[in-house]
């Protein structure tokens, strides 16, 4: 009788070790944006705050590495709705409602530590356009 209970302390000791690692995925911030952000964009964005690397600047696919690019609320859930800012690439509303408000503050809050401001913002644009300071993708 006694190896039922064995085998059972020793599943719920591997179940343990193993939720113990969970988690660990790379992001600095855990939050409902950061973790949307890494499902949804981790393939085109890089993003450490996330633990996204994005993909090559040399792919077409390739978005904006937003630890280089400051973005507001606004311009983001502009690019979210529109497929980016060019609309040629990034997946139009690939986040919507109350995720995309999610990831917006995100990426709002954690892009662009080092950039002085959002691209647009400091010619005397709205920002809507979001072509200053980008790497060419969206």
């Amino acid at each position: 009788m006694k190896r039922p209970r064995i085998a059972i302390v020793l599943v719920a000791a591997l179940a343990a070790l193993t939720t113990a690692g969970c988690g660990d995925n790379g992001q600095e911030v855990d939050t409902a944006g950061a973790t949307l952000f890494a499902e949804r964009c981790a393939g085109c964005h890089t993003l450490a705050a996330a633990g996204t690397e994005g993909s090559s600047q040399k792919e077409r696919v390739a978005g904006p590495n937003l630890n280089n690019r400051r973005e507001t609320k606004s311009q983001v859930l502009y690019a979210i709705r529109n497929g980016g800012f060019s609309g040629a690439i990034m997946p139009q509303n690939i986040v919507v409602g109350k995720e995309a408000e999610a990831v917006a503050d995100f990426v709002a809050r954690y892009a662009g530590k080092s950039a002085k401001s959002p691209p647009g913002l400091n010619s005397g644009s709205t920002g809507s356009s979001g072509a200053t300071g980008s790497s060419g993708s969206d």
